[in-house]
């Protein structure tokens, strides 16, 4: 189920949403039965959340990887991984993608990607002052904070970031200052900051954390440091609050929940939280070989979501052998429609087809991820949310 060796890589449609075309012809086809069937009274079921799996920020940057390989060719370096989920990277590297930790592992005059996290400052400059050429893949919601954090600093703030220690993104935002940054993640961090006196506070937050874990540090800050500035619009991003929203309102209405991604991603980790919070126990899982039959005994329903880096792929063979174990009844829940979708970056768009007498035209700047309804190149919009 889901294995490297039983799919060609090569040729999987990460992009697929949920309930599209795309998969595998005969899973795709048992996986659109189970969700034509009724509900029973009683039968054990399971419960789809909506939304799950992708977010556009996910969707762009395979996107840009895809895109690299397919103008350029093999090799194409990316700067760790390009998103947090190993089926979409050991995917992407059988593609043609090279992942590295650092640029001393990118050779002189090739294309490299920074991730969907983002980088520091210094990272770009190493890549500017060694010739590569870069495609950028950090997700503009990300991006928004870099900006926020560079802003605070020239306006003379100190800024105290909330995130997890050693992640990536969090990495990369502290990065957009040479000094007066500083890291928490708990209130108890909050206690203990050490802080220059006098000096003028601001905030900015990961965008993948729990949305009420972040709330909670928020109000421990604004108790200790009553004049600090805030945001203008809040950092964590429109897919981690939907998916957690999403989660709780399916966790209480199900015996177990399985959470697709992996462990290294932040946003999977805190839908699992957020499932075992709201009385639920759930478990994080990389892929339905990882689905262990004892966890079903006794249960009437199992809820499924996804992490934001996790493709819908995984989704259907979850399901495939959720059926396989005896359930005969798949739900999707009501949730919101997200219809986000973020430019590519310039050199690679597709050409436009050239109409008689029209210029070339790259298109470059309104060229999109190909999976997404989208709004206007750059807008960022979703049903009942906002970035």
């Amino acid at each position: 189920m889901g294995s490297t060796n039983e799919v060609d890589l090569t040729t999987v449609d990460l992009h697929r949403k949920p309930g599209g075309a795309g998969g595998p012809a005969e899973m795709q086809a048992d996986v659109e039965a189970l969700l034509a069937a009724p509900l029973p009274d009683g039968e054990e079921a399971v419960l789809l959340a909506q939304p799950r799996g992708f977010c556009a920020g996910v969707d762009r940057a395979i996107t840009i990887v895809e895109r690299a390989l397919a103008l350029h060719g093999a090799p194409i370096y990316v700067r760790h991984e390009i998103v947090h989920n190993d089926y979409v990277v050991s995917t992407l590297r059988e593609k043609g993608a090279i992942f590295v930790d650092e640029l001393d592992e990118v050779p002189d005059g090739a294309t490299v990607i920074f991730s969907a996290h983002g980088v520091s400052r210094a990272v770009r400059a190493e890549a500017s002052g060694r010739g590569l050429q870069v495609f950028d893949a950090t997700c503009p919601l990300v991006t928004k904070v870099h900006v926020e954090v560079a802003k605070m600093r020239k306006e003379g703030h100190h800024v105290i970031m909330i995130g997890h220690a050693g992640h990536p993104e969090v990495e990369g935002t502290m990065g957009q200052a040479d000094d007066g940054i500083y890291l928490v993640e708990t209130e108890a961090d909050v206690e203990q900051l050490q802080v220059p006196e006098g000096v003028s506070l601001a905030y900015v937050t990961q965008t993948t954390l729990s949305v009420d874990d972040c709330r909670t540090v928020i109000e421990a800050l604004r108790r200790r440091f009553p004049q600090i500035n805030e945001p203008k619009k809040q950092d964590i991003c429109y897919a981690t609050q939907n998916r957690q929203d999403a989660v709780k309102f399916m966790a209480p209405q199900c015996d177990l929940v399985l959470i697709i991604g992996s462990p290294s991603s932040s946003n999977s980790n805190r839908l699992r939280e957020v499932a075992e919070r709201h009385g639920c126990e759930a478990y994080l899982i990389g892929s339905a070989a990882q689905l262990n039959p004892a966890w079903l005994e006794g249960r009437k329903r199992v809820g499924i979501s996804a992490g934001a880096s996790a493709p819908e792929i995984l989704v259907d063979e979850l399901v495939a052998r959720l059926r396989e174990l005896g359930v005969k009844s798949v739900r999707p829940l009501e949730g919101v429609q997200e219809n986000m979708a973020f430019p590519l970056p310039k050199g690679l768009a597709l050409k436009r087809p050239q109409a008689t007498g029209e210029a070339a035209a790259d298109g470059d700047d309104v060229a999109k991820a190909p999976a997404v309804d989208a709004p206007a190149a750059g807008h960022a919009s979703a049903a009942g949310t906002s970035a």
